[in-house]
C-alpha cells in the first residue's frame, strides 16, 4: 500500500509538470515569445563621461571624480562580535589618526551607539577617495574578510572643482535633468557648454546568457569634449584677492570684476563676490558681470566714439559752453565742478554731465532714437556668445521725438536710463585700447577629446572695426587725463608710475522701490599698459562706506595691475625672489622684494606680508616641505608623492602632521593647519 501511494504521489506529480510544460509552451507559447522579444529587445541608455572644464595651462578646473561613502551593516550575518570588541580601541586610535576632528573615546561611543541601534546602513565616511577608502579598509577588524566586518562602499560619481570657488560661478554647477534622469549643465559655462561637455550617450541590448539575460554594451557612450578655458589661475587669483580685500574693507554687498586680454578678448579672470546670507563674509554669488545696470559714467567715453565717428567732435581739444548747470527741456543736468567752457578731453577728464549731454543732443536732439540706432549700427547690441551663461543684452529704451524722448537722451548720455551689464562696457573700452577692433570676448580657448585633434577657437570680432583709429588713439588720450589729468576725476587713486592705467570712473545711483535710493555702485573701466595695452578691466562695486568710484573699483583695478607688474607678467621682470635660505629656522616663506628695482613697492600696493607662491623644494625624498605655501600649492605638492590631505583653518601652512623630510606610504594621510 505505501509502495502504491508513493508510485501514485509520484506519477500524479509529473503529470502536472508534464501539463504545466504542456501549458507553457503550446497553450501560451506564443504570449511568452512575446514577452521574450520584448525583454531582448529592450535597450538601455549608457551615460558618457562628462568632459573636464580646464584652464588655460591645462589645471583642471572642474571633473568628474568617483567617491566612495564608506558603510557598515551591523546586522550582516557574518558580523564577528568578539573580533570587534578585541579590535575596538586599535581601530578608534586609527579612526582618530584618519580624522583627528574626534578623540578616540567619542569614535568608541560613536560605534558602540550605531550598533546598539542595529543600523543597516551607518555612515562612516563620505566623499572618500579609492586610496583613502583602501586605508580604512586596512584599519585593525575592518581588514578581515568584509562578511565578518559589515564594511562596504558606495560608489557615486560627482562633479568636483578642485579650486573651491575660484571663479565657481563661472564655471557653473551641473543637476539632474528631471525628464531624462541624466547630469546636464545647470548655469555658466556648464549649462553654455552642455552640448560638447555631455558627450554622446551609447546604448546596451539585452541578450540571453546559459542562466540570465544581461545587458550588452551595443553602441559606446561618447566622453564628453574636454574645454580648455580662457581662465589663467594666478590672474584669477589675484582678481579675487583684490576684489575681496575691497568688499571686506568697505563692507559693500557685491562686487565683480572682469580681467581681459585686449588683442584676443580672452577673459583671463572673472570674480563675482556678494555676502553671505549671514552678512558675514564674502562668497561667490549671481554673475553680475553679465548682468544690466544703469553704468554711470562709464557711459561718457561710448558716448563720445558715438561723437567723434559722427564727427560731431572733430577736435578732443576744441571749445564747448558747458556751465554749471543747463536747464534741457525744463530739467536741469547739473556738474559740481563746472566750467564755462570745456573741451571733449576734459569733459570725460572731469566727467561733465552737461558737456556730454550738449554733444549728443547736438546731432541726435531732433531724433532721439537716432543715437541708440547708431549704437546698433556699431554691434552695441550684438550677442557675444563668450560661453558666459546668463549674458543679458543691453537694454536702451526706443525714444519717441518729443520732450520726453529728448529727456531720456540727454540722460542716456551720460549713463542712465539704460542698463549695460558690465562685460558689455569692457568690451567697448577693449576696443578703444584695441585701435577700434571690436574683438569678442570669450571663455571658451579650445575643445578636445582623446583620438580627435584639438579644435582651436579663434580670436573672432563683433565688428572689424567699431570706429577708426585714429579716433581709438583720441579717446585713449581722454581716459589717460581721467587718471593723469590735473582734474581727473580718478588721479588721487588710480595714478601709480609703475603701470600707465587709462580708464573711467563711474558711480550711478540705485533704484530702491521705483525711485533712486541712496544706495550707489561705483564702477571703474580701462586699460593698461597706456602705451601698449595688453589688458582691459572692469570693477563694478554696490554700496559700502568709500563713496567713490576712484577709490574703491578703480583702487581695485589699481591693485591689480600692480600685482602683475610686482610678478613680470606685463614685459616686466618680477620683483618677487623666494626667500629659501634658513628655511628651517624660517619657516614662513615671504615675498621680498629687489631693492633696486623699486623700495616702495611692498608699501605702494600693501603687500607687507604676501606669502610667495612658488612652489615648495621638491627632492621626491620623504615628505615635502609645504610650510609657508598657499593651501593651493601645498595641496598639489603633497597629492602628487600620492599623499592625501586635509586643511584645518585658512591662510598660509603653518604646521603639517607628517614631519618634512619623513618616510611615507602613497595612500598616506597628512593635516595640514593653516592660519
Amino acid at each position: 500500500m505505501r509502495y502504491s501511494l508513493i508510485v501514485g504521489f509520484m506519477l500524479l506529480f509529473s503529470t502536472l509538470i508534464i501539463y504545466d510544460m504542456f501549458k507553457t509552451t503550446v497553450v501560451y507559447g506564443s504570449l511568452w515569445n512575446k514577452k521574450a522579444a520584448e525583454i531582448l529587445s529592450d535597450t538601455t541608455i549608457i551615460e558618457p563621461e562628462r568632459g573636464m572644464i580646464l584652464a588655460d595651462d591645462g589645471s583642471v578646473l572642474a571633473a568628474n571624480l568617483r567617491f566612495f561613502t564608506a558603510r557598515v551593516d551591523w546586522k550582516t550575518s557574518g558580523f564577528d562580535q568578539q573580533a570587534f570588541t578585541d579590535s575596538l580601541p586599535a581601530l578608534c586610535d586609527s579612526l582618530h589618526s584618519f580624522d583627528p576632528s574626534k578623540t578616540q573615546d567619542q569614535w568608541r561611543n560613536e560605534l558602540l551607539a550605531a550598533k546598539a541601534k542595529g543600523k543597516r546602513a551607518y555612515r562612516l565616511f563620505s566623499r572618500l577617495s579609492h586610496s583613502e577608502y583602501k586605508r580604512i579598509k586596512s584599519f585593525p577588524f575592518f581588514n578581515m574578510k568584509p562578511g565578518k566586518t559589515g564594511l562596504y562602499a558606495e560608489l557615486k560619481m560627482s562633479r568636483c572643482k578642485p579650486y573651491g570657488k575660484m571663479a565657481s560661478r563661472s564655471i557653473g554647477s551641473t543637476g539632474e535633468d528631471k525628464t531624462s534622469k541624466s547630469i546636464h549643465g545647470r548655469s555658466g559655462l556648464e549649462m553654455a557648454l552642455d552640448t560638447p561637455l555631455y558627450g554622446v550617450p551609447g546604448q546596451a541590448k539585452r541578450i540571453q546568457l546559459t542562466n540570465s539575460i544581461v545587458d550588452w554594451e551595443n553602441v559606446p557612450a561618447v566622453k564628453g569634449y574636454d574645454i580648455t578655458t580662457t581662465i589663467n589661475i594666478q590672474l584669477q587669483d589675484i582678481v579675487e584677492n583684490e576684489l575681496y580685500s575691497m568688499l571686506v574693507k568697505s563692507e559693500a554687498q557685491w562686487g565683480t570684476a572682469v580681467l581681459m586680454e585686449v588683442a584676443t578678448g580672452e577673459i583671463k579672470a572673472i570674480s563675482n563676490l556678494e555676502k553671505n546670507e549671514e552678512g558675514t563674509d564674502y562668497v561667490e554669488g549671481r554673475n553680475n558681470a553679465v548682468t544690466g545696470y544703469e553704468p554711470g559714467s562709464v557711459m561718457k567715453p561710448i558716448s563720445m566714439l558715438v561723437a567723434l565717428e559722427d564727427g560731431i567732435v572733430k577736435s578732443i581739444d576744441e571749445q564747448w559752453a558747458t556751465g554749471s548747470v543747463w536747464n534741457y527741456c525744463n530739467r536741469p543736468i547739473k556738474d559740481h565742478y563746472g566750467s564755462a567752457t570745456l573741451s571733449p578731453k576734459e569733459i570725460i577728464e572731469r566727467s561733465s554731465n552737461i558737456g556730454m549731454s550738449k554733444i549728443i543732443i547736438s546731432k541726435y536732439g531732433e531724433n532721439p532714437d537716432g543715437f541708440r540706432k547708431r549704437l546698433e549700427q556699431m554691434g552695441f547690441f550684438d550677442e557675444f556668445h563668450s560661453g558666459i551663461g546668463g549674458e543679458m543684452i543691453p537694454r536702451f529704451p526706443k525714444l519717441k521725438n518729443d520732450n520726453g524722448g529728448r529727456i531720456s537722451l540727454s540722460r542716456m548720455a551720460f549713463g542712465y536710463t539704460t542698463e549695460i551689464p558690465p562685460l558689455r562696457t569692457l568690451a567697448i573700452y577693449n576696443a578703444i585700447a584695441n585701435d577700434g577692433k571690436f574683438v569678442r570676448p570669450h571663455l571658451v580657448k579650445k575643445y578636445s577629446r582623446e583620438g580627435q585633434p584639438d579644435s582651436i577657437v579663434p580670436v573672432t570680432y563683433i565688428r572689424e572695426h567699431i570706429c577708426s583709429p585714429e579716433n581709438a588713439a583720441k579717446l585713449r588720450q581722454c581716459l589717460r587725463e581721467v587718471v593723469w589729468g590735473s582734474r581727473g576725476t580718478a588721479r588721487k587713486w588710480v595714478q601709480d608710475e609703475r603701470v600707465m592705467i587709462a580708464g573711467k570712473t563711474g558711480t550711478a545711483y540705485t533704484l530702491e522701490g521705483g525711485h533712486y535710493g541712496s544706495q550707489k555702485r561705483y564702477a571703474f573701466c580701462g586699460f593698461f599698459p597706456y602705451d601698449k595695452p595688453k589688458y582691459s578691466c572692469m570693477v563694478l562695486i554696490r554700496g559700502g562706506q568709500i563713496a567713490s568710484a576712484g577709490a574703491s573699483s578703480g583702487t581695485v583695478l589699481k591693485n591689480i595691475a600692480l600685482r602683475m607688474y610686482a610678478r613680470g607678467m606685463l614685459g616686466t621682470d618680477s620683483d618677487y625672489k623666494a626667500n629659501n635660505e634658513n628655511a628651517d629656522k624660517q619657516p614662513r616663506l615671504f615675498a621680498t622684494l629687489n631693492p633696486e628695482r623699486n623700495k616702495n613697492l611692498r608699501n605702494g600696493i600693501g603687500l607687507g606680508a604676501l606669502k610667495v607662491f612658488a612652489k615648495a623644494k621638491d627632492n621626491n625624498k620623504g615628505v615635502p616641505n609645504v610650510l609657508g605655501l598657499n593651501v593651493r600649492d601645498a595641496v598639489a605638492t603633497l597629492e602628487r608623492r600620492g599623499i592625501n590631505v586635509r586643511v584645518h583653518g585658512n591662510g598660509c601652512v603653518t604646521g603639517q602632521s607628517l614631519a618634512a623630510g619623513s618616510a611615507y606610504h602613497r595612500g598616506d594621510q597628512i593635516l595640514l593647519t593653516l592660519r
